[in-house]
């Protein structure tokens, strides 16, 4: 019941990739999936790790070993990892893009669906009766997975709802069940569920007690990234040609199901730019 709100950040986040212009095959550039407070390890994610990579260079008309992937569940190590120069793509959710796409100038390719929810939306939760809006937080605390970033939290996700009072505070947490059950107790936590746990909050014991305040519109669940400019343009053009044309495939399927992946599919740089910029005028006051 509890497993439901476990998204295979793991295997999901899995992902691909590599070949930059001039690059041998000795010396593969690597792909960083990083998506904090997400479960797994690299050690567990790397067998399926391993298949996609397979599969997407057979795609894209690569060669295989020119591609390597790195799986990392925790935020700095996964900055880290992307700042060393081999990192040429990145698989990150929304708000790490956000938060950290100046500092890695990371560029967004491609958009990949959750099978369960392709169109990911962000659900706000409290304990029943006890929020009416805005105001009522006074003095909360607001937290989740994507609440690394507050400013994601305040001017992203919860955009169309109102302005948090200054007293709100955002706090990161990967422990989503512990945190809801603080809130079905009338403790004053909100949180924050991405369209997964969001569909899987009804199976929890204590979801009687919960009120759904606030759910945002359609956003981006994950994005592909560039890293500076570590992929020549025709790798890209054959990268996201092969990845997008993987879920026609019956041995592409697999593998997307495997990753509990609905597919990829290009992303909306009109969205894209509109979501940045609000970011970055919320950031900036």
């Amino acid at each position: 019941m509890m497993r439901a709100f476990v998204r295979t950040w793991a295997v999901a986040a899995v992902v691909l990739l590599a070949a930059v212009a001039g690059s041998h095959a000795s010396d593969p550039t690597t792909l960083v999936a990083c998506a904090p407070g997400y479960p797994g390890s690299t050690e567990q994610a790397q067998p399926t790790m391993d298949e996609f990579s397979a599969e997407t260079t057979r795609m894209s008309g690569w060669n295989e070993a020119s591609l390597a992937a790195v799986y990392y569940n925790d935020l700095e190590e996964g900055i880290a990892r992307l700042e060393q120069p081999d990192a040429a793509l990145a698989l990150v959710p929304l708000p790490f893009y956000l938060e950290y796409a100046d500092r890695l100038a990371l560029r967004p390719i491609l958009e990949a669906g959750m099978a369960e929810n392709p169109e990911e939306t962000w659900t706000l939760v409290s304990g029943k009766g006890k929020v009416t809006g805005p105001g009522s937080l006074d003095g909360w605390e607001i937290t989740g997975r994507g609440s690394f970033s507050a400013t994601f939290v305040r001017n992203i996700a919860l955009e169309g709802w109102g302005a948090l009072p200054a007293t709100t505070s955002v706090t990161f947490s990967s422990r989503t069940v512990s945190a809801l059950r603080k809130a079905s107790r009338g403790e004053p936590v909100a949180v924050l569920l991405d369209g997964e746990q969001a569909a899987a909050l009804d199976d929890l014991p204590f979801a009687s007690d919960l009120d759904r305040v606030y759910e945002s519109g359609r956003l981006p669940a994950t994005l592909l990234c560039v890293v500076e400019d570590r992929l020549a343009p025709e790798k890209i053009d054959e990268l996201t040609k092969g990845l997008t044309r993987m879920s026609g495939k019956k041995s592409g399927r697999e593998i997307l199901d495997q990753l509990r992946l609905s597919g990829f599919e290009p992303v909306d740089e009109d969205e894209i730019g509109r979501i940045r910029e609000l970011w970055r005028q919320s950031a900036g006051s």
